[in-house]
């Protein structure tokens, strides 16, 4: 592993050589499709560095201001026929990974946090052919729309939540357009394996659900294990003085998803009819976030084998295997549709799907039910130069009265039967253009919190300046203020080249 990873480090400083006195220009057209007339070199990249403050930090454990520094570099070869491109970040977490290969990496097909994209692409009449680690967008969404279901996301942590494209995860696959007219397209994509969101396991930005889960999960045999054993707590304490002969780690064992069993594949197409763009899409893959549940069964088998009379309790680390935790991604279908149109200038975008999962009866604890989603959203210049941006996402699970009523037991006990959230934001430009001020909201209707985000952004030439904040509200026990500790400032200072 080691020798292939100096191998591709010395690639790309390699190919970055002898581009580097070719033409130069930051940025790739993602959707760019018309075959090149020659070839061409291209590189650059982005140089960026920020310092992020804290101010309700708490916690002695965590520093009060967390600083990086990240080099992106762009290389590109066109052609009339063959594209290459490769986009590399650069950063100390990106590089200690690249030399030591973390052991905290669990998933064996992990995407290296050095690759951004690298992929070739190649032209054959109306049919262009995309094939390595990509990152695709579908639906017509802003972020986060139903319909963009390719790459997971980086939540490790929520500073640049609204940067959904930097956020993403290249995953490898191959992916083939076929323009089927003026203004149609079909386009088809395979992805051999599966990589769920990604979430700190750790520090400030470990979700609640993780450690709620764990804590959840030992209290349910605790609690069952008193009331099997004579004088209750008081016995189970001078069995155990040290505890129950298991750590919480021992009930996450994740599911291997690197095997082609976990493949995924999806068709979309899209046209445009008048004024009206149009898309319908299937996908059949699996859920980014995962189902955790144990069983009565499980339970049963653990406590009768470690409170048996025929073993000392002294010593005894339990028959862990016997708990079998239920540790699932949902399998789904997905159909789909999206709508864009400008209507009395309002640029509307609208999304909807049906995404019949594993659990078509609703009643397996270990699977997410079926369920619908929907998202619609617009933007408007106002008065003043300032723009407004607005989007609402919602799911409504179906089959809700077969959901279970214990957490433990069933991963969708205890959750809403909807999740809505409303995203909205205000631009305004000052000086030319050169400043930016934007405020964007975040707010989750079910759990009652919210994120606010203002930012300031002043551009001269390559040159760009920023200063953003965050600010976590409502209740601490949401998804999102849970992370009211976590409120910051963040100076960042970037150039292209």
């Amino acid at each position: 592993m080691l020798k292939k990873t100096i191998l591709f480090a010395a690639f790309v400083f390699f190919i970055n050589g002898i581009i580097w006195a070719q033409d130069f220009g930051f940025g790739f057209e993602e959707d760019e499709e018309t075959p090149k007339s020659s070839a061409a070199f291209k590189a650059g990249g982005e140089i960026s560095a920020d310092a992020t403050p804290f101010f309700n930090n708490f916690n002695d454990d965590y520093p009060f201001v967390d600083s990086s520094w990240n080099v992106k570099l762009d290389l590109a070869f066109t052609s009339a026929h063959l594209d290459i491109y490769a986009i590399s970040n650069f950063n100390s977490d990106s590089i200690n990974e690249l030399w030591t290969r973390s052991p905290d990496l669990k998933e064996k097909n992990h995407t290296p946090l050095i690759i951004d994209e690298a992929y070739l692409r190649a032209y054959m009449g109306a049919v262009n052919i995309e094939a390595g680690y990509r990152k695709l967008t579908w639906g017509k969404a802003d972020s986060n729309g139903p319909l963009d279901v390719i790459n997971p996301i980086d939540y490790t942590d929520l500073i640049d939540i609204t940067e959904l494209r930097d956020r993403k995860i290249a995953r490898p696959m191959l992916h083939i357009t076929c323009n089927t007219g003026s203004f149609s397209k079909l386009e088809g994509v395979f992805i051999p394996n599966f990589l769920p969101h990604r979430f700190a396991t750790e520090g400030r930005w470990t979700p609640s659900q993780y450690s709620n889960t764990m804590k959840l999960s030992e209290k349910e045999i605790y609690t069952r294990l008193v009331k099997i054993i004579p004088g209750g707590e008081g016995t189970l304490n001078a069995m155990f003085p040290s505890g129950l002969p298991y750590s919480s780690d021992d009930l996450f064992e994740f599911p291997d998803t690197s095997g082609i069993k976990y493949f995924q594949s999806g068709l979309r197409f899209t046209t445009t009819v008048k004024s009206t763009d149009l898309g319908f899409q299937y996908f059949y893959g699996n859920l980014f976030r995962p189902n955790y549940c144990l069983t009565n069964k499980g339970i049963n088998e653990f406590i009768n084998d470690l409170i048996s009379g025929n073993r000392p309790p002294s010593g005894y680390t339990g028959n862990l295997s016997l708990i079998n935790p239920q540790i699932n991604y949902t399998r789904y279908h997905q159909i789909g549709i999206d709508y864009a149109q400008v209507l009395f200038d309002f640029n509307l975008r609208a999304e909807a799907a049906i995404n019949i999962t594993e659990d078509i009866h609703g009643d397996n604890g270990a699977l997410r039910n079926p369920f619908a989603a929907w998202t619609f959203g617009f933007d408007r210049n106002l008065f003043w130069g300032i723009n407004f941006n607005a989007q609402c996402n919602e799911t409504i699970r179906l089959l809700n009265s077969k959901v279970g009523d214990n957490p433990v037991l069933d991963s969708e006990a205890g959750t809403d039967i909807t999740s809505t959230r409303i995203s909205a934001r205000l631009t305004k430009s000052f000086l030319r253009d050169k400043l930016e001020s934007c405020i964007t909201c975040i707010w989750d209707i079910e759990d009652s919190d919210c994120y606010l985000i203002p930012s300031l952004a002043w551009t001269q030439g390559n040159l760009t300046a920023k200063i953003a904040a965050g600010v976590f509200k409502g209740n601490k026990e949401g998804e999102l203020g849970q992370y009211w500790e976590n409120s910051f400032i963040k100076i960042g200072l970037s150039i292209l080249f």
